[in-house]
């Protein structure tokens, strides 16, 4: 259960909207910070045509959203473990994700750390959209590991 100390101050969230406004391609996705608390956010892309794998029979998003939002999730739940999550840096060492099934609405991404240590970080993920029937499904799964620069020194 997470109390009063996990969550992030709203300047935190400011800064984040801004940086993915100022993002090229977040931005074209119109990503969204829906909640962010210490080691976990949630945020959401609208469906958009542009968005669609041509030629798909039920107008399902492209894979490759999924996996963006399971990254960039990730990346920025284990951010905010850092003493201030506007400094430092991080690189992906390791993406995985599994499809479950095609996604035809808007997404949601949640991303939770699952262990911020010194130099290393692993996060479990779940992206998920409303089905034909109108219920919320989820439609991929997804696990990181990134390496941390917390003092933002790569040496």
């Amino acid at each position: 259960m997470r109390d009063d100390t996990d969550r992030i101050d709203a300047d935190h969230v400011d800064l984040l909207q801004a940086f993915i406004e100022r993002h090229g391609f977040l931005s074209w996705l119109d990503l969204t910070v829906e909640e962010l608390e210490r080691g976990r956010i949630v945020m959401s892309v609208p469906y958009d045509e542009k968005l669609v794998n041509p030629g798909s029979p039920v107008s399902s998003v492209h894979g490759g959203i999924a996996a963006t939002l399971v990254d960039t999730a990730s990346g920025f739940a284990l951010r905010s473990t850092f003493d201030d999550p506007t400094t430092g840096s991080l690189a992906t060492t390791d993406l995985n994700v599994t499809y479950l099934r095609p996604a035809t609405n808007d997404l949601r991404v949640e991303a939770e750390v699952l262990r911020a240590g010194g130099s290393m970080g692993f996060t479990d993920t779940l992206v998920s959209s409303v089905a034909p029937d109108g219920e919320q499904k989820d439609v991929a799964v997804g696990r990181t590991s990134y390496r941390l620069f917390r003092d933002a020194d790569r040496g």
